[in-house]
C-alpha cells in the first residue's frame, strides 16, 4: 500500500524537502556533541565509536566513520569556522551536522539541584531529552546552574547535560549508576586513577569537592542543594592538567 508524501509548511511556506524534515522530526535517533579547535577534537575516536555503537543498537547497522568525518569537515568549511561547537545527529539513513559558536565552561563554580529523574536508556546520547531539559530549565529559574538527576532512593546518576565526579580527599569517584559515560569523563577517568562507586544524596556532605564534565570542559561544583562543598584547588589543578594533556585528533 502506497502512502501519500508528507506535506509540511514552515512559517506559512512549503518546506523545501518535506521528507527530510519529517525524518528530522523523529525523536528516534542519537547524537554526539564536541568542540572543534583548529580542525581538531579531543576524543574524536570516542565520538565516532559512540555514533557507531548507538547506530548499531538503534538501527542495526553502524556508521562509516570516514564519511562522518568528511561531513563534519564539509560543514565547518561551509560555515567558515576553524573553531566551533559541532553536533552530529544520526537518524536511520540520515546524518545531520550542526555548527555553532564554540562553547566552554567559564570555570565558575556550579550550583546543582537534585531532581528525581533518570533518563531512559541512559547509556545512549539519544534524542527526545524533554525530561532532562525540563528539569534543567526549572532549576535554572531557581538560581541553580544544572540539574542533578537521581533515582527515587536518592542515588546520584548524572547531571542533565554533564557527568559528575566526587572527591573525598583520597580518590575521585564517579557514580556507578545508569548514566551516559561522556567523552570527557572517558578521557579523564584513566588519567585521574579514579574509581566508580555508588553515591547518594546522603553521601554528599562527606565529600570535599566535586566537579562536572561535558563537551564544554570541566567546572567545579560549589554546592548541591543546600550542601556547600569546600572545594579543592589542588584537585581542580590536577583535573585541568590531565584534560590539557589530551591530544587533539585531526578531523
Amino acid at each position: 500500500m502506497s502512502h501519500a508524501p508528507v506535506y509540511i509548511e514552515i512559517d506559512g511556506r512549503p518546506a523545501a524537502d518535506p521528507e527530510l524534515i519529517a525524518t528530522l522530526q523523529s525523536a528516534y535517533g542519537h547524537f554526539t556533541a564536541m568542540q572543534v579547535r583548529h580542525g581538531g577534537v579531543r576524543g574524536l575516536g570516542l565520538h565516532l565509536d559512540r555514533l557507531d555503537g548507538a547506530s548499531r543498537e538503534l538501527f542495526g547497522t553502524g556508521v562509516d566513520k570516514d564519511h562522518v568525518r568528511a561531513l563534519m569537515r564539509q560543514a565547518l568549511r561551509a560555515a567558515g569556522r576553524a573553531e566551533a561547537a559541532v553536533r552530529v545527529y544520526m537518524y536511520e539513513g540520515t546524518a545531520m551536522v550542526t555548527v555553532r559558536e564554540p562553547f566552554a565552561f567559564d570555570d565558575a563554580p556550579q550550583a546543582l539541584k537534585s531532581v528525581p529523574y533518570q533518563r531512559p536508556a541512559a547509556h545512549l546520547k539519544h534524542l527526545g531529552g524533554f525530561g532532562q531539559t525540563y528539569h534543567r530549565e526549572a532549576v535554572r529559574r531557581e538560581g541553580f546552574d544544572e540539574a542533578l538527576l537521581t533515582a527515587p532512593d536518592g542515588t546520584v546518576s548524572e547531571g542533565a547535560v554533564t557527568n559528575i565526579a566526587f572527591w573525598d580527599g583520597a580518590s575521585v569517584r564517579w557514580p556507578d549508576a545508569p548514566a551516559l559515560h561522556g567523552v570527557t569523563m572517558a578521557l579523564l577517568e584513566p588519567l585521574l586513577g579514579s574509581v566508580r562507586g555508588p553515591v547518594t544524596l546522603a553521601d554528599v556532605p562527606s565529600f570535599r569537592a566535586a566537579f562536572v564534565t561535558n563537551s564544554r570542559g570541566i567546572a567545579p561544583v560549589s554546592r548541591i542543594d543546600e550542601t556547600v562543598l569546600p572545594g579543592d584547588e589542588r584537585l581542580m589543578a590536577r583535573v585541568r592538567e590531565a584534560y590539557a594533556s589530551v591530544e587533539w585528533e585531526t578531523l
